[in-house]
């Protein structure tokens, strides 16, 4: 399974809690530095973003691929669409959350979102 990571970098531990929830091993993670310009417009800033991913067309349809977002809304929402239209799906991204108490502040991987399915589930209710 590949991880494209587009925040915070992704340690260890929570490499191990993607590989047990999944149940796949992680065989790559590329961390993409996801820095925009408020002055442009979001699409075109998100297509030079994946354009510069290391994935022919042939992958992004076919490997199994995990999705770390950025954090800022409009650049994540932004981000699922580009996906989705190069991918065919809309694909699973991890949500992490603060580990309680933890001093200094630690993260863990709260659960993998699979949007594809919260998007099938949801045609249902038309």
């Amino acid at each position: 399974m590949i991880i494209l990571n587009f925040t915070h970098p992704i340690t260890d531990n929570q490499r191990a809690q993607v590989e047990k929830i999944t149940r796949q091993p992680i065989t790559a993670v590329h961390d993409i530095p996801t820095h925009f310009d408020n002055r442009r417009p979001f699409p075109p800033q998100v297509k030079e973003l994946l354009d510069a991913v290391p994935l022919t067309a042939v992958q992004w349809q076919t490997e199994p691929i995990l999705i770390n977002p950025p954090a800022y809304a409009p650049v994540a929402a932004t981000l699922i669409a580009e996906l989705h239209g190069r991918m065919g799906y809309f694909p699973a991204i991890i949500r992490i959350r603060p580990v309680n108490s933890s001093v200094p502040p630690q993260f863990e991987v709260a659960e993998i979102i699979n949007l594809q399915a919260a998007r099938d589930q949801a045609r249902r209710q038309r």
